[in-house]
């Protein structure tokens, strides 16, 4: 399985600590940035993990900053990332099972590595539920035609 994973400078250590877990499990990992600790605009990194996503350079994303948040929103602008944010294995399994998410976020400020890791691992063994006619697949197709109403 190909993952591409990025993060800003807050994000920088606990991608550096994934990137390497991950590779020692076997995964291929694409590291889309930042490649130090200096100040970085997060947006940069949702963007390039993103694309390589849609593109299909990868199966799937991973991303980190301080927060988590700003790097969740800047990556759902990319059209075709359902980015999610869990604070739990429950939603890390969810979000692959009901919405289809491709790409994973977390909060590098606050956590554990050890709980990133169990994550990423529920994330990725987790399958979408969804198929032709499923109701989480109408809802996914509804989510990817929003437009707001201006």
């Amino acid at each position: 399985m190909k993952l591409a994973i990025g993060a800003d400078h807050r994000g920088f250590k606990l991608k550096e600590s994934l990137k390497e877990y991950l590779s020692s499990k076997g995964y291929e990992v694409f590291d889309k940035g930042a490649f130090n600790d200096e100040s970085s605009d997060y947006p940069d990194y949702a963007k390039l993990v993103g694309k390589s996503v849609v593109s299909g350079e990868s199966d799937y994303g991973i991303l980190m900053c301080g927060s988590g948040m700003g790097i969740c929103i800047a990556a759902n602008k990319v059209n075709g990332i359902r980015a999610i944010l869990p604070c739990n294995e429950n939603m890390a399994e969810m979000g692959r099972r009901h919405n289809n998410a491709n790409v994973l976020c977390f909060d590098a400020d606050t956590i554990k590595p050890e709980n990133a890791q169990k994550y990423i691992e529920t994330f990725l063994k987790a399958e979408f539920e969804g198929g032709e006619g499923s109701r989480h697949e109408r809802r996914v197709k509804k989510m990817s035609g929003m437009e707001s109403d201006k």
